[in-house]
């Protein structure tokens, strides 16, 4: 098998600063965690009070879910908490399992994603190795994902398997079914606490058009913007600078399309065990350097959505 290009911090950064980009906060890496959740219930709360934002806080409250999910990222590299334990409970039960996600199943799947990068062996290949597509197929995904219908068959297919439905038996099958009980009944738990908690405090109805709603629509749409913008269409990936794209992002974008810097990553495969609230200064260094013209880099997400929706009417898709 070949491994993904690598390069040593130290040929970039002076030691000094590779100390300083390398230092952990505990503070930080948890106040992420509670910003994301006071960003949800925030929204929540306001479009109770006032119900006309409601249509505001359908894409602010699914891009927030979507953080929780780069924020369980963030914990599959050890980035919340010093102390694993802390670390791995935070990364599992507070951000990956009430969106549906195993931080124990997710750790060794993506570590190799990160070993792999962009060869045979990358887990992730498939699902940027179809582009460019064309607009028209561009367009139908999107219309999926914001109308719920790639969400119902992501959840349908999670919860089947976890109870051992539509799977023959065979080899491998057995760690799809345990993969996906790990992931599925935390969803169902953390899903079920929620809509008690909305429950008691008199707006049961909030679970559902306040956090599944935004969960099946806005949030399937940016995380498929995300996993596009990440490694689709890649002009070279045979150095560690061409692995992955770095996005400039504006403030809506961050708001609505990318949260906690998930947009530096070429950043995060050239140093994956990087803090992601480190990335904008370490990308401020190495554009000192005139480091970043070597580096995968765009400004915005239509940039790259045009990119990645190039290939001509009538091509085979």
């Amino acid at each position: 098998m070949a491994a993904a290009p690598t390069l040593r911090p130290t040929d970039l950064f002076s030691k000094e600063e590779w100390t300083g980009l390398r230092r952990r906060s505990n503070v930080f890496g948890l106040g992420m965690v509670v910003h994301c959740w006071v960003v949800i219930f925030g929204a929540i709360a306001l479009s109770v009070w006032q119900p006309w934002l409601i249509i505001l806080a359908v894409p602010i409250i699914g891009a927030r879910q979507l953080g929780l999910a780069v924020l369980m990222h963030e914990a599959a590299h050890g980035g919340l908490h010093s102390n694993g334990r802390v670390n791995d409970w935070v990364g599992h039960w507070l951000v990956g399992a009430p969106v549906g996600a195993s931080l124990k199943s997710y750790r060794p799947y993506h570590l190799k994603h990160h070993k792999y990068g962009q060869q045979a062996e990358d887990p992730d290949l498939g699902l940027a190795a179809h582009f460019p597509i064309t607009k028209a197929s561009l367009r139908r995904k999107i219309i999926r994902d914001l109308t719920g219908q790639t969400f119902y068959k992501q959840r349908v297919n999670q919860i089947a398997n976890a109870f051992g439905l539509k799977l023959r038996p065979g080899k491998g099958n057995e760690n799809r079914v345990t993969d996906a009980r790990e992931a599925a009944f935390p969803f169902l738990f953390t899903n079920l606490v929620l809509l008690i908690g909305l429950s008691l405090a008199g707006v049961w109805w909030a679970y559902f058009v306040l956090w599944l709603l935004p969960m099946a629509t806005w949030n399937q749409m940016v995380t498929r913007l995300r996993n596009i913008a990440e490694h689709a269409v890649l002009p070279h990936n045979d150095t560690a600078m061409g692995l992955a794209r770095t996005t400039r992002a504006n403030l809506l974008e961050r708001a609505l399309i990318a949260p906690y810097w998930v947009n530096y990553h070429c950043e995060h495969h050239m140093f994956m065990h990087l803090p992601c609230y480190r990335f904008p200064a370490a990308h401020k260094l190495l554009h000192s350097k005139g480091l970043t013209e070597k580096m995968e880099i765009k400004d915005g997400y239509l940039t790259v959505l045009n990119i990645a929706s190039s290939r001509p009417m009538g091509a085979t898709v």
